[in-house]
């Protein structure tokens, strides 16, 4: 509550004034107690930040913990352009060779009657598509199984440019196209898919009764079987024909997907020699996983460090300097990376991988050490990721960490219940400072009330003096 307006006008002193020096005083606490306030969201945010930074060494450690990873694998081709390879998780190493007698392509036919443009009618009548494959000489046919025939109806109004969209609408496995060149506009249908048995031909009921001719709808029938062949075939419907190691396979597209079990591999040029495939476990994984653990860790000890230094130079400490938790978690850090593991003979300590701390509490990764280790990938599996429930000691440095993460992050952890008692401690404050306010509010009150009636009698006796003084 703020002075009133009139006060000391009876006394003729500044009672505003004094009041509002003495409320300042009173409230001169509440200064001390929001600087303590901010020092505590200063630490609550401290500690959210290592929680963040723990949790990406947790991730990094899991990594490396699980067993994805030490499956993964890497496919290479000597000849990529010919034959590209993939591998899935958990494909089983070796070699293969592979040579490529045919892709699978898809059946295209091209009119041999041009018309001025799109525009020219193109007949009456009922087109016939039907999906299956065709013999060496396309003598005979024998039709897709669980195919069926579609009809198309052309009216006496299409143009070969409404005769292509209705084609392409019937959904009858095949597209169609229209050609320009300097004869004119010709029609093209092609197979949607590759594949000997996704051929197809097209049978003609032309209006004109007369579906051998090249008149009207038959200059757009293709089968040869009828005589009904206006249009002619510019690539056969083939599948894709190769070895692997020396086995004929067959597939009527050019990715031989089921061929070697883990294995994609597609097809791309016919080939004149082999083309060797290599799959191995995918070392440049690993390698890139335990970096990013040297990363994770090396960060979360650098911003510990920094919170928790004391600065010679400026005679102050930084914020978490002296905080046990944040102390405690470093040397925790710390000690599993010392500690020698019974997890891996090969391999006892981290410094054995190629691990190591530095002057500054980061970690270094020695990458010779590590690739030399690459060399023994089953000890060094379980130097990273063994798990022994009976004995600790037995854990892998991946696992350990990821336990260490779990445990302090955790709803008992030591971070977790650093920040709930930091959160405490604020609400503490909060309410101190909602007390002190409360307090300082009814002492200005009071102040107030006192002086007024101060002042008031100060006013009567000051007329009562210009009284007496008058009358002598």
């Amino acid at each position: 509550m703020a002075a009133i307006s009139s006060l000391g006008i009876g006394s003729g002193m500044d009672l505003n004034a004094l009041v509002s020096q003495l409320v300042a005083l009173e409230r001169k606490p509440l200064q001390q107690m929001q600087s303590e306030a901010s020092k505590l969201q200063n630490k609550v945010s401290l500690f959210g930040q290592m929680k963040s930074l723990m949790s990406s060494l947790q991730d990094a450690a899991n990594k490396l913990a699980g067993s994805t990873l030490w499956s993964q694998t890497k496919a290479l081709s000597s000849n990529p352009a010919a034959v590209s390879v993939s591998s899935a998780t958990g494909s089983l190493a070796g070699s293969y060779q592979v040579s490529v007698q045919t892709l699978a392509a898809a059946q295209s036919v091209v009119g041999t009657a041009t018309f001025s443009d799109s525009s020219a009618l193109v007949g009456a009548g009922t087109l016939s598509i039907e999906l299956g494959s065709w013999d060496a000489g396309a003598t005979a046919f024998t039709a897709k199984a669980g195919g069926s025939v579609v009809d198309i109806a052309v009216t006496d109004t299409d143009t070969l440019a409404t005769l292509r969209d209705k084609i392409n609408a019937s959904d009858a496995g095949v597209t169609a196209s229209i050609v320009t060149d300097a004869n004119g506009s010709r029609l093209s249908i092609r197979s949607k898919t590759t594949g000997a048995e996704n051929g197809f031909r097209v049978g003609v009921a032309d209006n004109d009764g007369n579906p051998t001719d090249a008149a009207g709808l038959s200059r757009f029938a293709y089968d040869p079987p009828t005589g009904q062949s206006q249009m002619l075939r510019s690539q056969a419907a083939t599948n894709a024909l190769a070895t692997v190691n020396g086995i004929s396979v067959s597939s009527a597209t050019n990715s031989l997907d089921n061929v070697i079990e883990g294995l994609s591999i597609k097809v791309q040029q016919v080939t004149t020699a082999n083309v060797d495939l290599t799959v191995s476990t995918d070392t440049e994984a690993i390698t890139e996983a335990v970096n990013a653990f040297a990363k994770a860790y090396s960060s979360l000890a650098a911003f510990i460090k920094d919170q928790t230094k004391y600065d010679d130079a400026s005679k102050k400490g930084s914020p978490l300097q002296g905080d046990s938790t944040a102390t405690g978690l470093l040397n925790q850090m710390r000690a599993v990376l010392n500690s020698p593991s019974g997890a891996s003979a090969a391999f006892p300590r981290l410094s054995d991988i190629g691990l190591r701390l530095q002057a500054d509490g980061s970690m270094l990764v020695d990458s010779a050490k590590l690739t030399t280790a690459m060399g023994n990938l089953t000890e060094l599996r379980k130097a990273f990721s063994n798990h022994d429930e009976a004995d600790a000691s037995n854990n892998g440095f991946a696992k350990r960490y990821a336990l260490l993460a779990t445990g302090v992050l955790g709803t008992d952890g030591s971070l977790t219940t650093r920040t709930d008692s930091l959160q405490k401690l604020i609400k503490d404050n909060q309410a101190k400072q909602d007390r002190l306010n409360d307090r300082v509010v009814l002492f200005e009150k009071r102040l107030i009330t006192q002086y007024a009636a101060m002042d008031a009698q100060m006013a009567k006796f000051n007329a009562l003096s210009g009284y007496l003084t008058q009358q002598l």
